[in-house]
């Protein structure tokens, strides 16, 4: 369990959570705007740009430097769809100086260095410094075309492009490849001016900290305007009269079966916590059907699993497998799904399930990260939902309440990615 406070400082949403369990202090700053074909690969750009220098430290090189100076303070960035929005994380961490025996104010030199990388980053001539804006378009047209190397990553983004085709939600978080080539230094920062002043924007502290300890360093360093917070609508999906099959046919030796299913639930509805439960039943964890049936017993996948997507609403089944396999594997797939459906689950599964669940989200709060990704999702969702509630949630599912979610989920689209030859689909 962890204690956050929380205070809003014109545009900025500070959240501190005083923890005596690490010797560092993490900051992680996010800033979150509605996904939309536009914008995204401008903001894809940007986190990349701002992490290679700032008008104190010019390059690089000077900005890794100084992150070294600072006790080997480390400095990452990152790019994550949560439902129809975009999100931007920049992250770092640093030593807490009461265990440095140092009276060099760390934690405050952090915040000036994230506050640098905010609102005095490298400009020239009314943009961002053109070299590094060309240096980070090509990095990202590595990245977009990695994407097509990574069977797995790809047959995921291939089914939702499918599911949601026409939706944000289709959108790939690092933008378009055709799109990068029209970016250029000045436009890209005019973009970033407006996400400065638009972006829902929320810094974290973990650490032996206070919230009236960083408050004024906050206040003095992240002179945000206030604004109106975006709503972010989830697309309705219009109901399909049956299920879509996509077969893509590539140069791979192991097939890629994913199959997305709509559950008609999303983290802000009450019956989310069932919703945990039957997917956790279903394929979840390694005790799950899918595991056991697909992979185990009927030695068909090199992986079976399914995982849902909190804020949209989807479910994700996912499985590697030999390509002649995949009417056995797409039958014992929709066997598990059935039994789901007819309350085909012991007791027994409840209860581990449960149990698994509830150590995964311990685990998950026994890091600072883990503790952002947790109070993220209320932000996200616009509810304030502590911890032990959910645990509480959990417990109180019951059987019923599984059986009565199986009612809400419907298969969607099948996506199969398999070999040219020797396929008869």
């Amino acid at each position: 369990m962890f204690r956050e406070e929380v205070k809003t400082i014109g545009g900025l949403r500070l959240h501190v959570i005083p923890t005596k369990k690490y010797k560092t202090n993490t900051l992680v700053l996010k800033m979150k705007a509605p996904l939309c074909e536009r914008d995204i690969t401008m903001r894809a750009l940007v986190p990349y740009v701002l992490q290679n220098a700032t008008e104190r430290h010019p390059s690089m090189k000077a900005l890794r430097t100084y992150l070294d100076e600072l006790y080997g303070a480390t400095l990452q960035v990152d790019l994550a769809k949560k439902g129809e929005n975009h999100i931007i994380t920049i992250r770092m961490d640093v030593a807490n100086e009461k265990f440095l025996g140092t009276t060099s104010p760390l934690l405050r030199e952090a915040l000036t260095l994230f506050s640098d990388m905010l609102f005095r980053p490298l400009t020239e001539q009314g943009g961002f410094s053109a070299a590094i804006v060309e240096q980070e378009k090509r990095a990202l047209k590595q990245k977009i075309q990695s994407l097509f190397d990574d069977k797995m990553r790809y047959a995921q983004h291939r089914l939702i492009e499918e599911m949601y085709k026409g939706s944000p939600y289709a959108l790939d978080v690092h933008g378009k490849l055709s799109d990068i080539d029209t970016i250029d230094a000045k436009r890209l920062y005019k973009h970033y001016e407006h996400m400065l002043k638009h972006d829902e924007i929320d810094l974290y502290i973990v650490g032996d900290v206070a919230l009236t300890d960083v408050e004024h360093d906050v206040v003095e360093r992240f002179p945000l305007e206030a604004r109106s917070l975006r709503s972010t609508e989830t697309t309705t999906l219009t109901k399909r009269t049956s299920v879509q099959e996509v077969i893509e046919k590539q140069h791979v030796k192991q097939g890629k079966l994913h199959l997305g299913y709509r559950t008609n639930t999303t983290y802000n509805d009450a019956d989310y916590d069932a919703l945990q439960v039957w997917n956790g039943i279903f394929g979840g964890f390694a005790h799950s059907k899918l595991f056991m049936n697909v992979r185990e017993k009927a030695s068909l996948a090199y992986y079976a699993a399914s995982r849902i997507e909190s804020h949209q609403g989807m479910m994700m089944v996912m499985a590697g497998i030999e390509p002649s396999n995949y009417e056995r594997a797409l039958e014992i797939i929709h066997a598990q799904a059935e039994a789901m459906r007819n309350g085909q689950f012991s007791d027994e599964e409840i209860i581990q399930t449960k149990a698994v669940i509830r150590n995964q989200l311990l685990e998950t709060v026994d890091t600072a990260r883990g503790m952002i990704e947790i109070s993220y999702h209320n932000v996200i969702a616009t509810r304030q939902r502590p911890l032990d509630e959910w645990l509480e949630a959990i417990e109180k599912v019951t059987y019923e309440d599984i059986v009565r979610i199986g009612e809400k989920i419907e298969l969607d689209t099948i996506y199969f990615l398999t070999e040219k030859e020797g396929e008869k689909k």
